[in-house]
């Protein structure tokens, strides 16, 4: 500040005065919150007429494609601009070595064809990650030890994302915390003339407790069991680290980082934000979301105010964009 005691001018300053009213309020806004700013993560299944509700995160269904294009178009009605897709894999289709995540007629690019074919100004975002894929839940292969091998695992991811490419995914999304894997992808990608095709890379994702109701929705939790990720994911006591991640995957060629959880690592996106100056995510995951849902059913918080006010914290922090299960509801709230 420009004087050391922000007293010494009262009366003159009185900072209430412009907390009067609401029109002197919005006009002195700093941080704005629209739907511009908003991503859906929708789960799909297969089947046709098919809505499973998802217990752990109250409001949120998996869908089959079906449903899930009806979906698309009536988020693409209330101005969200782009979907996040997570395949609900059968356990017919997991394996060791998740041949299933490039199957060019897989669930995942499937669903992204189908959304495409009826909207295709909306974006569609695709999950490069092996967890959906593998019987041990892990998102990678594995070695004799339970360990993932980094390497041959990304060697399968570059595969998955080419075939979300061919399928017509606008941006391809690295969740795996491999290293190198956004270097490789980038070149895949332009060898392949999908020079368009944006990388967001989850460049800080933690191996944070807060995952728990996602890994129920995509049927991943109890192949995993009581094994954890530790050994790719991020310790949730780092920050530094996260620094030289995001450098990392920029250098690669990364169009768009991430940030992930949200609300616990406001400070990291504080940094990523500062330290970069590029197009920065953030994902309120599926722990924060169950979280506000449980305590609002129990009359605790006010449902719409506590969501409003979580996604302008994450914006205030730094994030251009959020992926966020509360998407479509605010978005169905602010529109009236």
């Amino acid at each position: 500040m420009a004087f050391s005691d922000s007293q010494r001018f009262f009366p003159e300053t009185r900072l209430r005065r412009m907390r009067r009213d609401d029109f002197s309020r919005r006009l002195m806004r700093e941080t704005q919150l629209t739907t511009d700013s908003l991503i859906y993560p929708v789960f799909v299944l297969e089947g046709h007429q098919e809505r499973e509700a998802i217990k752990s995160m109250p409001g949120i269904d998996r869908l089959s494609i079906d449903l899930l294009v009806k979906e698309a178009k009536h988020l693409f009605s209330l101005g969200i601009p782009a979907m996040a897709l997570f395949p609900v894999t059968p356990a017919s289709a997991k394996s060791e070595m998740a041949e299933e995540a490039f199957n060019p007629n897989g669930l995942a690019q499937r669903a992204v064809r189908a959304i495409k074919d009826a909207v295709p100004e909306m974006g569609v975002i695709t999950d490069v990650a092996l967890d959906p894929f593998t019987t041990h839940g892990q998102d990678g292969i594995i070695d004799q030890e339970g360990y993932v091998m980094n390497d041959r695992t990304v060697d399968t991811l570059v595969q998955q994302a080419l075939s979300h490419a061919e399928a017509g995914a606008d941006i391809v999304a690295p969740s795996d915390m491999m290293d190198g894997r956004i270097g490789d992808i980038r070149a895949a990608l332009e060898e392949e003339s999908f020079v368009n095709t944006r990388i967001m890379a989850y460049s800080a994702k933690y191996a944070s407790a807060y995952y728990g109701p996602f890994r129920d929705a995509v049927g991943s939790a109890a192949n995993l069991g009581k094994a954890d990720k530790k050994t790719y994911q991020m310790d949730p006591a780092n920050t530094n680290e996260a620094l030289h991640e995001v450098a990392l995957d920029l250098a690669e060629g990364a169009d768009m980082v991430m940030v992930k959880p949200g609300m616990p690592y406001l400070d990291i996106v504080r940094r990523v934000k500062d330290e970069f100056q590029v197009p920065t995510f953030v994902y309120q995951v599926s722990g924060e979301y169950a979280m506000h849902k449980a305590a609002a059913l129990n009359g605790w918080l006010d449902d719409n105010a506590v969501m409003a006010e979580s996604l302008l914290c994450i914006k205030r922090a730094g994030a251009d964009g959020i992926l966020t299960y509360y998407a479509k509801q605010y978005a169905e709230w602010i529109n009236g």
